[in-house]
């Protein structure tokens, strides 16, 4: 994948662990997109970072499409990782949906 992402983390602590999984999951999803976007803007957060509970991880993923304006997908839940991977599929669809009408 020849796309720039941008990983930002809130709440919790940056690993190398985590990124290359969010890297990989993009490239899995949008990864034929790669050469219609800019890059892609990803916004991990632990919104309860002192204590555990359901669904207080959060994932927003930040599309941005050449010329045209972001698009933006957002999955909350238990797991960080499973919340990338659902937030990145979510993106996929949104670009199939936005790019399939260029």
């Amino acid at each position: 994948m020849n796309l720039h992402v941008e990983i930002g983390y809130q709440g919790t602590d940056r690993s190398e662990a985590l990124d290359t999984h969010v890297r990989s999951e993009l490239d899995a999803a949008v990864g034929r997109f790669s050469d219609r976007l800019s890059r892609v803007e990803v916004h991990i957060a632990d919104q309860n970072s002192r204590k555990s509970g359901p669904a207080d991880k959060r994932c927003l993923m930040e599309a941005r499409p050449l010329s045209m304006d972001p698009l933006v997908a957002e999955h909350e839940g238990e797991d960080l990782y499973d919340v990338v991977r659902q937030t990145a599929r979510k993106l996929e669809r949104v670009l199939e949906r936005r790019l399939a009408k260029d």
